[in-house]
């Protein structure tokens, strides 16, 4: 009994230390979201890190226009981030987690 609780410890440890190296996986995973007509472009990093945001000069003298882009491209930048983030992570929970009854249908 111990031998199996020491087994799970042990296997969550090593999935912790998974996760973790995922994270900063992520840091260097790039993701780019474009506005309507790609005025606007948003890059970003699966942790929702925002690298860069380009603008075309269109845009410049419509301030209204301009926030209106800048907010759906940002959205969804951040969006199209998070489900990369949770789905990366999800899987690297899943696979490192001890085979615990009860447990198997939180990581989908």
């Amino acid at each position: 009994m111990f031998g199996d609780m020491m087994g799970m410890m042990g296997k969550l440890k090593e999935t912790q230390q998974k996760v973790e190296e995922t994270k900063k996986r992520l840091d260097t995973v790039t993701l780019e979201e474009h506005s309507p007509e790609s005025l606007v472009k948003v890059v970003i990093t699966a942790n929702r890190s925002i690298k860069e945001i380009n603008i075309d000069d269109s845009l410049l003298s419509d301030k209204d226009q301009l926030e209106d882009y800048l907010i759906l491209a940002i959205n969804k930048a951040i969006e199209k981030a998070t489900q990369v983030n949770e789905n990366e992570l999800a899987a690297v929970a899943k696979d490192g987690m001890p085979n615990i009854p009860g447990l198997d249908g939180l990581f989908k």
